[in-house]
């Protein structure tokens, strides 16, 4: 690979276990900071997904608060390559969230960074059943 750059990664960031949550540095990008999760692979439903993804964005904020950020954004973790149904990861994402907020009152903003009209658009529908 002529043309590949080496990226460097801290040695305690490679094998990040499912579910949890670390920060790091923004790097060149205009947000200060990145906190880094891994969500579950899809299995079907039948691996304690659900709880995974919700350990996923839980960690995620904590993370975010421990470290007095005031907001976060997050993209639908893992709907992508992992396979998460979009509707579940959705709700499980939502729910996780809310309940998050209604205990811990230190975060301004939390944003939905969604790929597609369609993928709103099942957040939205999400968001009507849940709030």
């Amino acid at each position: 690979m002529k043309n590949a750059k080496k990226i460097r990664t801290k040695k305690w960031l490679t094998g990040l276990p499912t579910g949890k949550a670390v920060i790091t540095t923004a790097g060149g990008l205009k947000a200060k900071h990145v906190i880094h999760t891994v969500g579950p692979v899809w299995h079907g439903g039948n691996r304690d997904e659900h709880e995974l993804l919700a350990q996923a964005y839980r960690n995620s904020l904590k993370t975010a608060v421990a470290n007095k950020l005031k907001s976060v954004a997050f993209p639908a973790i893992s709907t992508g390559a992992y396979g998460y149904p979009m509707d579940e990861a959705s709700r499980v994402a939502l729910k996780t969230v809310k309940a998050f907020l209604e205990k811990e009152n230190a975060l301004d903003e939390v944003v939905f960074v969604l790929y597609s009209e369609h993928d709103l658009k099942v957040y939205m529908d999400a968001a009507k059943e849940i709030f």
